[in-house]
């Protein structure tokens, strides 16, 4: 079933949820508004987002050993209260998290974390192969869009599959995470060493 754009922006603006699992939500329930709304609840989107700006000052650093003291991982994930930052659930969580990142090696959170140079080197990258594969001009951009993308589910923590699952994302784990406890919860920052790397 193809969805409407109209539709979808509908929904983003009930929901606040991002464009695609607008989409996605909508796909599922066949253009049901208040289906897809409550497709979204279950999945957790919707709270996730609206608890977004909340206060997150308590939490844990949790870190994570790999591959014989190879590879080790700092993560700091905050969440509002000192309660919820002690359950086991969220230590849980935290720890995953810094598996993620000593499986994956993301270079940022999130798109908004990427550095611009790095995304327009990316870019330039992306459009050189094209160019000099034949590509006509007026698809370069699509194409390097397409490759963009790719770019972000590996850089990007948040847009990576999560590893104990491939089918979610991190953002989905975090969503749950989110839904669960009722709490705004962020993946601050983190830090990745491996050995002999400078």
């Amino acid at each position: 079933m193809t969805v409407s754009t109209s539709l979808i922006k509908e929904l983003r603006e009930k929901t606040g949820v991002g464009i695609m699992d607008c989409k996605t939500a909508l796909k599922e329930c066949n253009g049901d508004i208040d289906g897809a709304i409550d497709y979204l609840r279950k999945k957790g989107i919707a709270t996730a987002k609206k608890r977004g700006g909340r206060a997150t000052s308590q939490g844990q650093v949790q870190s994570y050993i790999h591959a014989g003291g190879k590879i080790g991982v700092l993560v700091e994930a905050n969440c509002e209260t000192d309660f919820t930052g002690k359950t086991e659930d969220f230590t849980t969580f935290v720890k995953d998290i810094a598996i993620q990142i000593a499986a994956t090696n993301p270079y940022a959170i999130d798109r908004e974390r990427v550095p611009d140079d790095i995304l327009e080197k990316e870019k330039e990258i992306y459009a050189t192969q094209a160019r000099e594969s034949g590509k006509p001009e007026k698809v370069i951009e699509r194409i390097v869009e397409g490759k963009l993308k790719k770019f972000f589910s590996e850089a990007c923590l948040l847009e990576q599959p999560f590893v104990k699952n491939p089918d979610i994302t991190v953002q989905d784990l975090l969503n749950d995470m989110i839904a669960k406890t009722g709490e705004n919860i962020v993946i601050r920052r983190f830090v990745r060493f491996q050995l002999g790397e400078s």
